[in-house]
């Protein structure tokens, strides 16, 4: 099964299923961020449609009316019986207890729609019956999800972590491709069918993956290990919660940072700037978001371990955007099950351009340790570099170092890599008072040692 969509299905409806557990304002508010999620991977959101169902695991999981009803939508292209008479008792039973949501307002006109996107995980069966039904392409919320991850990995790392989960999507939902398949399983041909070796195919794919993938996470162990001596800030957060925004205004740098949800897939890091001794490190990490599909939770573990390392957590959030309070749930559990919990953490109430006084006091009182930033504020960007440099600098230790005249190169390292607070000259010597880590410390005095 192919994910990717072809060029000409642009036009999608989405279908929320309603069930006792997930509905109103929840299910609406995951109704609306799937449309984002559907219109970042480059569709046109038409309409939406709601159905009450009592679980979303039944084989059919839309009723019979509703499939009429989306079948009209979609050009009647598939299996579904969509001359069923008002009058029928089966059909009324149903559309009686379907709940609507039409978005946009507008009469849609009919065949408009030539991609289904269900706000829910399908299994491959469901997956299947609704295709067949409906004659159109049918992803779930898990595939579109999947679908923009490998879109976006740019990273060797992301690229292989993003295929990972692709495939453990994908190798279920393999079908039979041909009558000659079918008739081996029958009895009539001999060796594989082309599903089986497909099976196979998929299962070496994914063992030499996990392999590489592996090689590629040790690596990266090791550049963080060759960081660590340095105090590291990771900025966590919900998707298009501006985290890269933040990122390049507090370092300078070209990170990309555009509003879609998961414009950044991979692992940045970049110094502070300005430039502090030592220095300080930002890592943006890859953003959160409901229902994230659990491969794509345990394949990003190793891009969280920044988050892991890091010093200083920063929690970024939208605060213009209502619903930012479940978002920032969501970061939570995902960090909690990371193993992220004993890190020194700062809420950013981000985007705080787009809210009114009102809305900022009002959100203060109710976050009064949080900073209230905007990435496009040059004094909130350094009000929050101002911070971030005094938490780094309380974890610092201060001495006094005396270094001979004659020690070649050992202060051009001492400017490098610390904090010189003081400078006295005296007849044959330096003295300095200095704010580093523990590590580089130590590191200095052993070499002084051995002048």
């Amino acid at each position: 099964m192919q994910l990717t969509a072809k060029a000409s299905l642009t036009n999608a409806l989405l279908i929320s299923i309603c069930t006792p557990e997930f509905k109103g304002d929840e299910a609406t508010e995951s109704l609306a961020e799937l449309a984002r999620l559907v219109t970042t991977l480059g569709f046109k959101v038409v309409g939406t449609q709601s159905q009450k169902q009592s679980s979303t695991k039944k084989v059919n999981v839309l009723g019979l009316g509703k499939l009429a009803e989306i079948a009209h939508l979609t050009g009647n292209k598939g299996e579904v019986a969509v001359e069923a008479e008002e009058g029928d008792d089966i059909v009324e039973e149903i559309i009686d207890e379907t709940s609507f949501a039409e978005l946009p307002s507008e009469n849609l006109p009919f065949a408009c729609a030539d991609v289904v996107v269900f706000d829910c995980d399908l299994s491959p069966s469901q997956l299947r019956n609704v295709e067949n039904q409906l004659g159109v392409e049918v992803f779930d919320r898990t595939g579109i999800i999947i679908e923009i991850f490998s879109r976006h990995a740019r990273t060797k790392t992301a690229k292989l972590q993003v295929e990972i989960a692709r495939l453990n999507y994908v190798a279920p939902r393999l079908r039979e491709t041909s009558c000659g398949d079918k008739e081996r399983q029958m009895g009539k041909g001999a060796g594989e069918t082309t599903l089986e070796l497909n099976r196979r195919k998929v299962r070496d794919q994914l063992a030499d993956l996990k392999r590489e993938l592996v090689s590629v996470q040790n690596e990266m162990k090791g550049r963080r290990t060759q960081r660590s001596e340095l105090f590291c800030v990771a900025l966590v957060g919900y998707t298009n919660a501006g985290k890269s925004s933040l990122m390049r205004s507090i370092t300078g740098s070209d990170v990309e940072g555009e509003n879609k949800l998961f414009a950044t897939l991979d692992t940045t890091v970049r110094a502070l700037f300005p430039i502090t001794q030592p220095r300080i490190l930002v890592s943006d990490t890859v953003g959160f978001i409901k229902k994230l599909p659990h491969d794509l939770v345990a394949s990003f573990h190793s891009t969280l371990a920044e988050a892991q390392d890091a010093s200083l957590l920063l929690y970024v959030v939208d605060a213009s955007d209502p619903s930012f309070r479940a978002q920032l749930d969501v970061v939570h559990g995902v960090l909690e099950e990371v193993g992220v919990e004993d890190s020194k953490k700062l809420l950013i109430l981000n985007k705080s351009d787009l809210l009114s006084a009102e809305q900022q006091q009002a959100l203060m009182e109710e976050f009064p340790e949080a900073m209230m930033t905007s990435a496009r504020n040059p004094a909130d960007v350094k009000k929050l570099h101002k911070y971030i440099v005094g938490i780094a600098q309380d974890e610092m230790i201060e001495e006094e170092i005396i270094v001979p005249y004659t020690a070649n190169g050992i202060i051009g390292e001492i400017r490098s890599r610390m904090s010189v607070t003081k400078e006295e000259y005296e007849s044959d010597h330096i003295k300095l008072t200095v704010r580093s880590n523990a590590i580089d410390l130590a590191r200095l005095k052993k070499r002084m040692l051995s002048l």
